[in-house]
């Protein structure tokens, strides 16, 4: 507990140095230009307050292979922007008003401005990442453009899923492996080639990437539910209300048997759960131990990401990782 303890200041000072870095720039890259219609909505998006789990992973695990940020930094910029890009055509998609408790872009501006504003980040991402001075560049993009087509495929599922009456927990996993666990994988990949790891440790890079991503989507799915941080800055049960098929639902699902199953199976069949009703179904969801499950299921791949970070370079740099995993487990908001 101690070494914890004494590593961890070192860890928040590193992480706090990245951002910062990022963060920097982010700020270079949405320069005032013209046309201002297209270049304000960009600036509005990278000005808006994320974590930067990805572009911060990417630089830690090229750190760990020996490549100083500076050289990581326009791969890392590409993911964080890329991820940008999805979360503003993610809101055309599922009419949502608000991001980062800010208006979406389609909501302060229009929903052409929102899909062009999208389509300049996604060209620009592609343009960041072709900076990379590396001879594993053709390789890079091969990464990044599998990962795309994988994002895509689990944003087509994961909208299929809304109108499929039955969905099974293992179909869920499969699908954010796409949707969430890409982009954490392909940030660990990218740094580890900057890097020029070995093929074994990009395999593990792989193999901590999806264990991370099942971890930090259930972890967000649970948080949509009992989130106690006003930080967390969306209503609670709001997967609920809207029936969005989370792994909370689909194993209340599994799980519950006679009317207690057709209590929740009302939620999918009228397409959505009355507010004043979320705390009765957090209760029988407590009742049948699936937030329990759920919490299980987070120690449980944060665990196995962690047993394959053991088997990176033994540096500050995957200290420093090892700790930001934790946390973004550990979070409330």
């Amino acid at each position: 507990m101690s070494q914890v303890l004494s590593e961890e200041p070192r860890a928040v000072a590193h992480v706090r140095d990245l951002r910062a870095r990022i963060e920097a720039a982010l700020q270079a890259a949405g320069e005032a230009k013209q046309p201002e219609a297209l270049y304000e909505p960009v600036r509005y998006v990278l000005a808006g307050r994320g974590k930067r789990f990805r572009p911060i992973m990417l630089l830690l695990a090229a750190e760990a292979f020996g490549a100083p940020p500076e050289r990581a930094m326009p791969a890392a910029l590409a993911v964080e922007i890329f991820h940008n890009f999805t979360l503003v055509h993610d809101d055309i998609m599922d009419g949502a008003d608000e991001r980062r408790g800010r208006a979406a872009v389609h909501v302060r501006w229009d929903e052409s401005t929102a899909i062009l504003c999208g389509d300049y980040l996604m060209a620009l991402s592609y343009g960041l990442l072709a900076q990379v001075q590396t001879s594993q560049l053709p390789r890079l993009l091969g990464v990044f453009h599998r990962m795309i087509v994988a994002l895509c495929e689990g944003q087509a599922l994961d909208k299929a899923f809304e109108t499929r009456a039955e969905v099974s927990v293992q179909e869920y996993l499969e699908m954010i492996d796409r949707k969430t666990g890409a982009l954490l994988q392909t940030s660990l990949v990218l740094g580890g080639l900057v890097g020029e790891a070995d093929e074994a440790h990009l395999a593990m890079l792989r193999d901590i990437g999806t264990h991370v991503g099942r971890a930090f989507q259930i972890q967000d799915d649970l948080l949509d539910l009992i989130a106690r941080d006003a930080r967390w800055g969306k209503a609670i049960g709001g997967d609920l209300v809207t029936a969005k098929k989370t792994f909370l639902l689909l194993r209340t699902l599994e799980r519950a048997e006679g009317a207690e199953r057709a209590w929740f199976e009302r939620i999918v069949r009228e397409g959505g759960l009355a507010e004043a009703e979320v705390p009765e179904a957090r209760a029988r969801m407590d009742r049948l131990g699936v937030l329990d499950e759920a919490r299980e299921a987070v120690l449980r791949h944060s665990n196995a990401a962690a047993v394959s970070l053991g088997t990176l370079p033994a540096t500050h740099a995957t200290d420093t990782l090892s700790w930001l995993i934790e946390q973004m487990q550990a979070r409330l908001h």
